[in-house]
């Protein structure tokens, strides 16, 4: 008897022997197999539990239609669609426990697609030419992916690339022996913030939350962590959230590559979910610190976090900027959106006398959110920092009234 099963999916017309080894892998840990063939044109060596033609159907297609197309590209978008959509199906039928995805840059991108289809806590791992590549752009990356290089690999099994799939089998294996996904004996709140150093109101707001019967999940918001938690957002698995530290919109529109997907500050409110938002360090554009900065900020002030992070300030006319995508995103809330604006500043190190402040910028901030906050946002204005105890005396009190009038259901 196996213990858990794990879903192998590759085009098994081309790399039916890289495929088959992964599953001998597998069942050599004594775990079983279920096999997808995302192949267009040839067909595997045995057959497949689900096959390419199931695949295609399951997205609305045909094989027939992905290859009277006359294009790869086109082609591996339907088998992308549909494996996606199978995978999800079989997984809550509870067929399979974990994936593991095997391609080049064309298997790769159908693998982006299915594990962003399948919840968080299903072990997804993804064996590619293209890992960790600047090829992939983070919205496309499902929150808890985890990719390991096919070195060696490209055609054909050798020791080298055998040392990457039997890892990658085992780990995949291990992982859904060991995950404890998400439970739902608790309402959830999102909230999104960076380290103590810079924002603070997480080390108060999370007890008192928790003390009213909620869990809290912090989310780093250095691009992936705003993915995870937009990915979270989209499957309605927050209560509320308290999106403080909106950072990553600003880097996705001033051209950074530390961007968590033009979706940013949106699935919330696609989802109807109860929001309150506030600007934690919505001036500071972080870029990869080996890296030049974005072409429309050189030569602008910077702050060196680190050697992989490095953050520029934002002007006046580009924090008005700022102001406008964030009203822009929430105004297409269908659920109720409280927006904090602590008037003294929005990280520790603007603070009057702080080494990044710039009181003129600021104010352009304020007065542009103020003239352009849609009508489905309730502005509220706090004479307080980001970081005062005030400030999270204020969220904690949206929250109650939210808590009273039963826009959240109490636990």
């Amino acid at each position: 008897m196996s213990d858990k099963t794990i879903l192998v999916v590759g085009t098994y017309d081309t790399k039916d022997d890289e495929l088959n080894y992964l599953a001998d892998v597998i069942r050599g840990q004594g775990g079983d197999v279920v096999t997808m063939d995302v192949s267009v044109l040839g067909d595997p060596s045995a057959p497949c539990d689900h096959s390419k033609h199931d695949v295609a159907e399951a997205g609305g297609s045909s094989i027939q239609t992905a290859i009277d197309g006359g294009d790869e590209n086109l082609a591996m978008q339907i088998m992308a669609q549909g494996a996606a959509a199978l995978a999800l199906r079989l997984y809550r039928d509870g067929v399979f426990d974990g994936v593991i995805v095997l391609g080049g840059s064309m298997g790769t991108d159908l693998a982006l697609d299915l594990c962003q289809a399948l919840p968080v806590g299903v072990p997804k791992y993804v064996v590619s030419t293209v890992s960790f590549s600047p090829l992939i752009p983070p919205e496309r990356l499902a929150a808890d992916i985890q990719m390991i290089l096919w070195a060696g690999g490209l055609f054909g099994l050798n020791s080298v690339c055998k040392a990457s799939l039997s890892q990658a089998a085992g780990a995949v294996l291990g992982a859904a022996r060991a995950v404890e996904k998400p439970k739902a004996d608790k309402p959830l709140i999102g909230m999104t913030s960076f380290g103590k150093t810079v924002l603070r109101y997480m080390v108060s707001l999370k007890p008192a939350l928790e003390a009213r019967g909620f869990e809290v999940a912090v989310f780093h918001a250095t691009g992936m962590g705003g993915r995870a938690f937009e990915s979270l957002a989209a499957e309605g698995a927050f209560a509320a959230v308290m999106d403080f530290a909106p950072q990553e919109l600003g880097n996705h529109i001033m051209g950074s590559s530390i961007s968590a997907g033009p979706d940013r500050m949106t699935n919330a409110g696609a989802s109807g979910i109860p929001q309150i938002v506030s600007i934690g360090c919505y001036d500071l554009v972080d870029f990869v610190g080996w890296q030049e900065a974005p072409a429309k900020l050189q030569g602008q002030e910077l702050h060196a976090h680190n050697r992989l992070l490095s953050s520029v300030m934002m002007n006046a006319d580009q924090r008005r900027e700022m102001a406008r995508a964030m009203c822009t995103q929430l105004a297409q809330a269908r659920g109720p959106v409280v927006f904090l604006l602590p008037t003294q500043g929005g990280n520790e190190w603007d603070r009057p006398g702080g080494p990044l402040q710039d009181a003129d910028a600021f104010d352009a901030f304020k007065s542009e959110l103020r003239k352009c906050c849609p009508d489905n946002v309730t502005l509220v204005e706090l004479n307080a920092h980001i970081n005062d105890p005030a400030f999270s005396d204020a969220a904690l009190s949206v929250f109650d009234g939210w808590l009273d009038d039963g826009t959240i259901p109490r636990p």
